[in-house]
């Protein structure tokens, strides 16, 4: 049960190896009826049937927010005879942020500001038009965003040769990652979910929406589909991520409840 709820997405491919990792292991049966809310130092918990669940690392599974409790009741809730993990995307992020992501903020700050460095949204294509226009209609507000409200000001490049960007912009990033252990989890998720760190800082400021951006993060492969079709697999392995996204976006929402 603890490895089971120990992990969530941490690459583009991780959520759909997992669940077929998942159908190899016998999941651990169902062994409480009922599903509350509790209320602990510090905020609230999940109780099954009035024991408070604890993380993988033993510590209580606390929620500053009710909305966050009640969000995670009913993945518990929804449960039957089996407990699937892979269905509780939530109560996984919120156990990576309290064991690992708590434990280690700066490291894992530092790592989206490194992403940033190397953001998707600052490689463009070459061509064709049809795609340098998707490219545009769907990042250029996210940077012209950061210049003009936080003046981080990146540069752009064509292809994959590397740009190294001003040390300015990538400390207004800094500045703009959240510290708190639950917000850096769902920011440090999205940016691996999306391969950018300035989409999800984007959506962690109420900039962008998750709809929105998903499609930013998907254009390059949007343009493929519209020429080439889909690939079934690619497809499932996007789904999978889409619950993961969802989730991150989801937690931020529920602790400004």
């Amino acid at each position: 049960m603890r490895d089971l709820l120990n992990e969530v997405g941490q690459g583009p491919d991780d959520a759909v190896a997992r669940a077929r990792a998942a159908q190899r292991t016998a999941l651990p049966k169902r062994f409480y009826t009922d599903v509350s809310v509790g209320e602990a130092e510090g905020g609230f918990t999940v109780l099954l049937d009035g024991r408070p669940i604890r993380t993988p690392a033993r510590g209580l599974l606390l929620a500053p927010t009710r909305a966050l409790a009640e969000a995670m009741v009913k993945e518990w809730a929804a449960q039957g005879a089996e407990i699937d993990p892979f269905s509780m995307p939530l109560t996984r992020l919120v156990n990576v942020a309290l064991d690992r992501v708590a434990r280690e903020a700066e490291a894992v700050r530092a790592d989206v500001v490194n992403y940033a460095g190397t953001d998707m949204l600052l490689y463009r294509a070459e061509g064709p038009k049809g795609l340098t226009d998707r490219q545009q209609q769907h990042w250029d507000g996210v940077l012209r965003w950061l210049d003009e409200a936080h003046g981080a000001r990146f540069y752009l490049a064509e292809g994959v040769l590397h740009v190294a960007q001003p040390e300015e912009a990538l400390a207004a990033v800094r500045a703009l990652v959240p510290e708190a252990p639950l917000e850096l989890a769902a920011v440090h998720s999205m940016t691996t979910l999306t391969g950018s760190a300035l989409l999800a800082l984007a959506v962690h400021a109420g900039q962008l929406d998750a709809e929105a951006a998903w499609a930013a993060a998907h254009v390059d492969e949007d343009w493929n589909i519209s020429q080439w079709g889909e690939d079934e697999m690619a497809m499932a392995r996007r789904a999978a991520r889409r619950i993961e996204m969802d989730a991150a976006v989801g937690l931020l929402a529920l602790l400004r409840d």
